[in-house]
């Protein structure tokens, strides 16, 4: 999966939370499965990969939700490793 792809899933993944009132904190599995089968409908990926992907947009939900307008800041505040 390219940047593009993989950046447009998780806005697409992150809107779906927002409009089913998921916690950017949520970390109860059971919970995020829903997205974790749409990722890996949509970009033909296993089960950890797709979880990887649900967990990123947490993050980048996170992030986005941040009062500070400098995201590469933050970022390391969560472990992201931005460069």
């Amino acid at each position: 999966m390219d940047d593009e792809q993989q950046n447009s899933e998780i806005e697409k993944v992150a809107n779906l939370m927002v409009h089913d009132n998921i916690s950017f904190d949520e970390q109860n599995t059971s919970k995020l499965e829903k997205y974790k089968n749409l990722i890996k409908k949509d970009c033909n990926l296993d089960d950890e990969e797709a979880m990887k992907l649900v967990f990123e947009t947490l993050l980048y939900r996170k992030l986005k939700s941040s009062d500070s307008g400098d995201l590469l800041e933050k970022g390391t505040d969560f472990g992201a490793g931005f460069s």
